[in-house]
């Protein structure tokens, strides 16, 4: 897919290593699509490849512009990258995007009130509903987008969701879903979720998919092309891999991520189940919901 990302952005050169076909686009053209990322995700690099991965699988030529917040300054990204390749949300007011990517964050047992950049983020959603044709919110930017909108609470879980698990699709009819089998399986890593009868009451939403097990997964803003996606399609093979021994090495207390790695085991290889579906499922919000 032909692809334009800030020059020089070491995620690209990344994925292109890995092996991912990335044509790059030396100039957008009329048919380009101006996606925007919002990554809050405290691993800067990381998000970008990932995103990065299912945005070139798709055949359609896409300008990424990588966006930060004006009120917040990352931990764990030098200023230097966020300086060299990402716009500030301030610079963009006046820009209309064809998609928003408002990425989660690892903040999920904080108050949405108390994080510090909840004025400048809710300032965003309001923004995105005037100047992007459609919007995703990833796992806690679904959450506070809910919340923001809707006033759904999210609610802390007795232990972390944490595996691979089954979900439904509830609406096949929907374009988001062309192509794909009737049960998907998704990456969920959070403390935090959703109940479903706050989502079934609330008449202007539309869930989409589900999980016995890991909960509502898709929800639909009626009257917009906006998705609440609780869930990491967008996860590498080894993300989970790398949380999980992260913690197991620190001594902090996790268990392990069901249905991930073969037989049950962290001795073998993770299981690929998902990026397919990923890769098919960011294609068709792109194709069908953001032109």
């Amino acid at each position: 897919m032909p692809l334009k990302v800030p020059a020089g952005l070491p995620a690209l050169q990344r994925v292109i290593d890995e092996g991912c076909a990335v044509e790059v686009l030396e100039a957008p053209t009329a048919q380009t699509l101006r996606i925007a990322l919002l990554n809050i995700m405290p691993m800067k690099e990381t998000t970008e490849a990932d995103f990065i991965r299912l945005l070139a699988s798709s055949e359609l030529e896409i300008e990424l512009t990588l966006l930060k917040l004006d009120t917040h300054t990352p931990k764990h990204a030098s200023p230097e990258h966020m300086e060299r390749y990402y716009t500030a949300f301030s610079q963009v007011r006046d820009t209309h995007f064809d998609g928003l990517i408002i990425t989660g964050a690892p903040i999920e047992k904080i108050e949405y009130e108390e994080v510090t950049y909840w004025p400048e983020l809710c300032t965003i959603f309001d923004w995105a509903r005037e100047n992007v044709t459609s919007t995703l919110f990833i796992c806690w930017a679904a959450q506070a987008g809910l919340y923001q909108r809707f006033g759904i609470q999210k609610r802390l879980l007795p232990t972390k969701m944490f595996g691979v698990f089954p979900h439904s699709i509830t609406k096949p009819q929907e374009k988001l879903f062309c192509g794909i089998e009737a049960t998907i399986y998704v990456p969920h890593s959070r403390h935090t979720g959703l109940d479903r009868e706050d989502i079934v009451a609330e008449g202007r939403i539309e869930l989409l998919s589900e999980s016995e097990q890991s909960g509502v997964y898709i929800m639909h803003e009626h009257g917009t092309r906006d998705f609440f996606i609780t869930g990491h399609s967008e996860y590498a093979l080894y993300t989970l891999d790398g949380e999980y021994k992260r913690d197991v090495a620190k001594g902090l207390p996790i268990e392990l991520p069901l249905n991930y790695y073969r037989d049950n085991d962290p001795a073998n290889e993770p299981v690929n189940s998902w990026q397919q579906t990923a890769q098919r499922l960011f294609g068709n919000w792109m194709r069908y919901y953001c032109r």
